[in-house]
């Protein structure tokens, strides 16, 4: 990116990690965004060293975030996509020295450290924002399109499932049964799913939960269910899994009026992995995939009626995070909403041990 409408020179921005996440999903989306450039990536590994400046051939790569550290006056952002476990202490170090910071989710492993890094940045004057990046997934956005014109109603009950059929564990830290790794299925995609159910029906007053270790060999959870009770009276039903045989619809919400179903996984994640790059009709579902909305009827037998997805727009979120930092814009995820998920996991991993319901 070589600067902005105005003139300005785009915003640098360094990258802490280049595994899944960093290579995926923040370099290419950086990379995209009007405004930013992707100024240096920090990785160890020198086979993704290489990678990064196949892929970018403008970019540094350095092996510590020490190094990265050193630079921070010539530095806007830093974006930290390592492991789970070292999101606070390198969050923290940027704020400390002065940048803002994106990380991705979780953003913590507890509510209170959550908090005291939105302390720190407000204290510091400077953008703390979490990669809560399935805000912009295409079935979100159009129920959100589908609440707010009130297409069903007043919501009962909210249905969401996050499932794969993976029954090899694949190893690494994200299957971790180390607590200090912060890994399992309930921080890894449970994240999206409570934060997606905040985000549409609010403070949740309990909360109950199952997990369990479903896979030989594997160490952290991989099939877990949340019963989230919503100030508001929603019930939220949330399901996690790599064990998952057959998947469930990915929503399926039923209001006083109607009830929405869809299936499948937006295709941004997707297209990613494969290379392709934001531009003209990203985002965009074929037809087929298409939920439905209706009453009385499955929608697999052609009940109701075909809501059209919205396009998934995970570009959004850079572009929101480029605008804070430009002009002073609305942080696209705010710490403390990450905070209040966190709330919530932390609750349900002690339902699931202890088999009750807490109350929050």
């Amino acid at each position: 990116m070589t600067g902005t409408p105005s003139g300005n020179p785009p915003l640098r921005v360094g990258l802490v990690g280049y595994g899944l996440a960093g290579s995926v999903f923040h370099a290419p989306l950086i990379a995209a965004t009007e405004g930013l450039a992707l100024d240096t990536v920090v990785t160890s590994n020198p086979e993704r060293q290489r990678q990064a400046r196949a892929e970018f051939p403008d970019v540094r790569t350095v092996a510590a975030p020490d190094e990265l550290f050193d630079r921070a006056g010539e530095l806007d952002l830093v974006v930290v996509a390592s492991p789970n476990k070292t999101h606070v202490p390198l969050a923290t170090r940027a704020l400390q020295a002065g940048l803002p910071v994106v990380v991705d989710k979780p953003v913590a492993g507890t509510a209170a450290e959550a908090r005291a890094l939105a302390t720190l940045a407000e204290e510091r004057g400077l953008l703390l924002s979490v990669f809560q990046n399935r805000r912009w997934d295409n079935d979100f956005l159009t129920l959100r399109k589908l609440l707010a014109e009130g297409a069903l109603g007043e919501v009962w009950r909210f249905e969401s499932r996050f499932e794969r059929w993976r029954p090899q564990p694949k190893g690494g830290w994200r299957e971790s049964g180390d607590p200090a790794e912060i890994g399992g299925l309930l921080y890894d995609l449970g994240s999206h799913v409570v934060d997606q159910a905040l985000v549409l029906f609010g403070p949740v007053t309990q909360v109950y939960a199952e997990s369990v270790v479903r896979r030989a060999g594997a160490e952290a959870d991989d099939d877990t269910f949340l019963a989230l009770t919503h100030a508001n009276g929603v019930r939220s039903h949330l399901y996690v899994s790599s064990t998952a045989a057959q998947l469930g619809p990915r929503f399926r919400v039923l209001g006083s009026k109607a009830g929405y179903v869809k299936h499948g996984l937006d295709p941004q994640e997707a297209a990613l992995r494969e290379g392709k790059r934001p531009g003209p009709g990203w985002g965009e579902e074929d037809e087929s995939l298409w939920g439905r909305v209706g009453a009385g009827d499955s929608p697999l037998t052609g009940g109701g009626q075909v809501a059209a997805t919205v396009a998934g727009d995970y570009p959004a979120y850079y572009a929101a995070v480029a605008k804070a930092l430009r002009e002073g814009g609305p942080n696209p995820v705010d710490a403390l909403e990450a905070a209040a998920a966190l709330d919530v996991l932390e609750a349900a991993r002690r339902s699931a041990r202890d088999g009750v319901v807490v109350s929050l």
